[in-house]
């Protein structure tokens, strides 16, 4: 932090220490202090994670697989996806972008297969068929829960979801607040593949925003969103304040591949994360 003393032109403001500045907003003194003050604190609270750079060599191809529904910002595409783009290209890597109806044929279309598949966890089942077995695939939702949190803790967590039974308390957790949509995935989508999971219904809580209740014990599991609208930090923090009440945490795109049947592909490219997933499935 930095304490900023305004009014430094009427004068007698003495700083005690390199936190401290005094500056004016009258005539600009030592404003542009205070801004590199700021971009250094900035700097060193970034996330040097990257999204998938470290998976690929420079020249590898990744194809990236983005469907366009209803929950697709009109003209835009959602961050996770925006976010792997940009990656990719930083990290010089062949980047090609289809929706999931154009994947055979641009997979058909290559020279060499590509070196990665990366989907939208709600196309992840058509995805994992259309997919040749030998080629590494995984999803936005795993990239981000490595990126924005702990892979190995929430691939545990989704094991977690293996044992709920009919009637076990589950809490839904979205970082960002947005109307519902008719099939919104939090609400409607999401319950369902549970509830099947469990093989009946399920007393199921919702939460959403950056501010959020006490984990409950009696919750078997929360699921959380991908968090790409709060820091690491936040996401880890929600990790380990669940951890401490007893509830497993998984992430949304995690439980639906977990219910699609394709949670082991998925999280093949991440050893660790795979080991903690089954180790928890046959030890809860």
């Amino acid at each position: 932090y930095i304490i900023v003393l305004n009014k430094a032109d009427l004068g007698g403001f003495k700083t005690e220490n390199d936190n401290e500045i005094a500056v004016s907003a009258k005539t600009g003194e030592h404003i542009f202090e205070l801004k590199e003050k700021l971009a250094a604190i900035a700097a060193k609270g970034q996330n040097t994670k990257v999204i998938l750079g470290d998976l690929l060599e420079r020249g590898d191809h990744v194809v990236l697989v983005t469907p366009i529904d209803s929950s697709a910002p009109k003209g835009r595409m959602i961050l996770p996806q925006v976010q792997a783009i940009r990656d990719s290209l930083d990290g010089r890597k062949l980047c090609m972008v289809v929706t999931e109806e154009e994947l055979p044929d641009a997979l058909g279309r290559l020279r060499h297969a590509p070196d990665l598949v990366v989907c939208d966890s709600q196309v992840v089942h058509k995805v994992d068929r259309d997919t040749p077995s030998d080629i590494p695939m995984t999803t936005f939702s795993v990239l981000m829960a490595r990126f924005k949190g702990d892979l190995t803790a929430l691939a545990q967590g989704a094991g977690a979801l293996t044992r709920l039974t009919p009637g076990d308390a589950v809490l839904i957790q979205e970082a960002c607040s947005h109307h519902p949509q008719k099939d919104d995935i939090a609400r409607v989508k999401l319950p369902r593949l549970l509830q099947k999971l469990a093989g009946g219904e399920l007393r199921i809580a919702w939460s959403a925003g950056k501010e959020f209740p006490e984990y409950d014990g009696a919750y078997k599991a929360v699921v959380h969103c991908g968090g790409c609208v709060i820091t690491r930090g936040q996401m880890l923090a929600r990790l380990s304040a669940a951890a401490a009440s007893g509830c497993p945490m998984t992430n949304y795109g995690m439980a639906i591949s977990l219910a699609q049947g394709v949670l082991r592909r998925v999280l093949s490219p991440f050893p660790d994360a795979l080991r903690a997933f089954e180790a928890a499935c046959a030890h809860p």
